[in-house]
């Protein structure tokens, strides 16, 4: 993969990762905090979690092909980094005050995970079907 589709692929977490944070932190105030509504540091925090969440990617990246197996081990470094990572900021900025914050974070970074991936990869299906239709088109032209 090319550097540049990389960096867009990298743009296009970070913008389904603060989507779905923002969902979910939504639906969960509904629930148990109606009165609560977003502040401006809120949204910073989002952002920067965000952002930081996306730039783990790099970790995916290799600018070879790559065989399943070691992609499945960079996978599973890139989730654990993820949430070691966003919960020792929660820590440090004092989001996290006791172990069930420490786990219900440690939840919501694996649903988002989960959903981030799963869109990547119905993306990634689509595009190989594009490519795939392309090449058919273009061994009809040759033949």
């Amino acid at each position: 993969m090319k550097l540049s589709e990389f960096v867009q692929d990298i743009i296009r977490d970070f913008l389904m990762i603060f989507a779905s944070i923002i969902i979910i932190i939504t639906i969960l105030r509904q629930i148990y905090y109606p009165d609560m509504a977003f502040d401006l540091k809120s949204i910073y925090i989002i952002i920067a979690f965000s952002f930081l969440s996306a730039l783990t990617g790099f970790i995916l990246y290799s600018p070879n092909e790559i065989s399943e197996k070691k992609m499945r081990i960079k996978t599973v470094i890139h989730f654990f980094t993820l949430e070691i990572l966003l919960i020792t900021l929660g820590a440090i900025l004092g989001i996290l005050k006791n172990g069930l914050d420490v786990l219900t974070m440690a939840l919501q970074i694996a649903v988002i995970y989960m959903i981030v991936r799963l869109l990547s990869w119905k993306n990634d299906i689509k595009e190989a079907k594009k490519i795939n239709e392309k090449l058919k088109a273009f061994k009809k032209n040759v033949n």
